[in-house]
């Protein structure tokens, strides 16, 4: 696990769209979303599944979860917010939150084998983070 993408990110060993952090979480954007806007949300104490942190870094956790879905409403007000735990990409305790309009939407499977859309990313870190009183 402290080898894992997430926790490199952590490390700064590898960049990220950050969009909030404090000192038990950590959000930033999903470089292979599920729809434009996905943020994923990271605890700092290192876990393999969401369940097995401990009940504080948990509860940090999903209170980051409520922040980042909170603006994702703001940002993308004629959309609903979904959120995902299955751990299926990254073996590391984490939430995908992402604005969407239909179940095909929800349901989108990326393809993980495209190079990320940087200048999409960059736009979008700033859609999200301009203005907001929260951002790091």
């Amino acid at each position: 696990m402290n080898d894992s993408i997430f926790a490199r990110i952590l490390r700064n060993e590898i960049p990220a769209y950050k969009i909030y952090e404090d000192d038990k979480t950590l959000a930033f954007l999903d470089i292979h979303p599920v729809q434009p806007g996905q943020v994923l949300v990271i605890p700092k104490q290192p876990a393999e599944y969401i369940w097995d942190l401990p009940d504080q870094d948990y509860a940090a956790v999903m209170n980051c979860a409520k922040l980042i879905a909170d603006r994702l409403r703001q940002v993308f007000p004629s959309k609903l917010v979904g959120m995902q735990i299955e751990g299926l990409d990254v073996k590391y305790a984490h939430l995908k939150l992402f604005p969407f309009k239909n179940e095909e939407e929800y349901r989108f499977v990326p393809d993980m084998s495209t190079d990320p859309d940087n200048d999409s990313l960059e736009i979008m870190a700033h859609k999200l983070t301009e203005g907001w009183s929260l951002a790091p």
